[in-house]
């Protein structure tokens, strides 16, 4: 579940950081999304993406502080479908978070889907976007 300013902001951000692909953590308890962070991605690239280690460190000491949990990595596709890469499966080392990918590769109608990964499995997971 994902609150409809949330989702918003998602779509802004990987619109913002077009071409480029952009990424952020997204927590809350149980299956609700409530909190949302920018990361920087530091290979600046529009194939792949790296989080700053040192953010990452911050958003889970933030995530702790307040009681929450990490819920999903999101990160977008500029140019190609909302789902993973051979690469996005080959990293998604942390089979209890959502991965949550944004195609903008029709730009005036993004596309956001949720995936569990584990050991190089792909599920597809619904997503209720909450007002």
């Amino acid at each position: 579940q994902i609150p409809q300013t949330i989702h918003d902001d998602i779509i802004a951000h990987a619109r913002e950081g077009f071409p480029l692909e952009v990424c952020g953590i997204l927590g809350g308890t149980g299956e609700s999304v409530s909190a949302f962070y920018r990361m920087t991605n530091t290979d600046a690239s529009n194939e792949h993406f790296m989080m700053d280690p040192k953010e990452q460190f911050a958003v889970v000491k933030d995530l702790r502080a307040k009681g929450l949990a990490m819920l999903a990595i999101y990160h977008s596709h500029p140019e190609t479908p909302a789902r993973p890469s051979e690469e996005d499966i080959k990293l998604a080392l942390t089979p209890e978070v959502s991965y949550v990918i944004i195609s903008l590769s029709d730009a005036a109608v993004p596309v956001i889907n949720s995936y569990k990964i584990s050991s190089g499995k792909v599920q597809l997971e619904a997503i209720e976007t909450i007002v």
